[in-house]
């Protein structure tokens, strides 16, 4: 006889109990959380745009999951490859910023000077570019503009 086990009391991981074939890649997790993944996002979206495009074309052209596992995985490599060049050469700027998206609920403003701060380090040892899809030619980007419109709320 059965009884209900609820999911939070298990003593074992869940295991998948069919395996990936092997003609798909395997790939590692990426181990981060949502504040290092948004405070990484622009640079990961710059960094393996051409793995990212390559996905969204599969994607595209078939909905089945199973059809862009391979894309997909290249996906994750290039981002875990991208995290671990930021842990290694902007390891403080990178977390002080995340700990703020993190302290300030995933919200850009309050974060700015931590920000410039992560950007002056990627741009400088990693040689990376930061840019926002759909800003206006001539116009300042936010995250450079020094003095912004929104302050730290008072909470």
């Amino acid at each position: 006889m059965n009884s209900f086990h609820p999911g939070e009391s298990s003593s074992h991981p869940f295991r998948e109990p069919a395996p990936l074939p092997s003609s798909i890649p395997k790939v590692n997790e990426l181990g981060a959380t949502s504040a290092p993944l948004k405070s990484a996002a622009f640079f990961i979206g710059a960094y393996c745009k051409e793995f990212n495009e390559d996905f969204m074309l599969c994607k595209a052209e078939n909905r089945d999951p199973a059809h862009c596992l391979k894309e997909g995985r290249r996906v994750t490599r290039c981002a875990t490859d991208l995290i671990s060049k930021m842990r290694e050469n902007c390891l403080q700027q990178f977390e002080a910023h995340w700990n703020c998206l993190e302290l300030n609920n995933q919200e850009y403003p309050p974060c700015r000077k931590p920000e410039r701060v992560l950007n002056k380090c990627m741009f400088e040892k990693l040689g990376l570019v930061k840019s926002i899809p759909g800003t206006t030619p001539g116009q300042t980007p936010i995250h450079e503009v020094e003095n912004p419109l929104y302050g730290r709320m008072q909470k």
